[in-house]
């Protein structure tokens, strides 16, 4: 049980560990609870500090992610603040970043699979979100 996950003095005296996957820079998780097997679920909270960001990936089955502090943005344009609520479907794509930093707690039905980001040379707006790379249909 976790009392008052909201304090800032709660999150911090939480275990972390450097969230190390291709692609993915500055965030770190704590996992609330894993599934056995390939297809199981997970919970787990992600720290995302100043200019961090998550890699480009297909989710294979439901994740809802809630921001419990700070900004989340997506590379769709979306932007979560602080008690922001995001439900993915499975075979959805997306990847986030965080300006200044956030906390999200995060519950998947399912694993993801990484998607290989594509240029999109005539997308403004992602640059100028900051997305230099965003996926294209074929």
């Amino acid at each position: 049980m976790l009392r008052d996950v909201l304090s800032s003095t709660t999150l911090a005296n939480l275990e972390w560990t450097n969230w190390a996957q291709p692609d993915r820079a500055g965030s770190e998780i704590h996992t609330l609870f894993t599934e056995e097997g390939h297809a199981g679920a997970t919970a787990f909270l992600t720290r995302f500090a100043a200019g961090a960001h998550g890699d480009l990936h297909e989710h294979l089955g439901h994740e809802l992610m809630l921001v419990l502090a700070g900004e989340l943005l997506e590379d769709d344009g979306g932007r979560l603040t602080t008690g922001d609520l995001m439900i993915k479907e499975p075979g959805s794509i997306h990847r986030v970043r965080s300006v200044a930093g956030c906390t999200v707690l995060g519950i998947r039905t399912g694993p993801t699979r990484a998607v290989a980001p594509k240029v999109d040379t005539n997308s403004a707006d992602l640059r100028g979100a900051g997305f230099a790379q965003t996926a294209t249909g074929d």
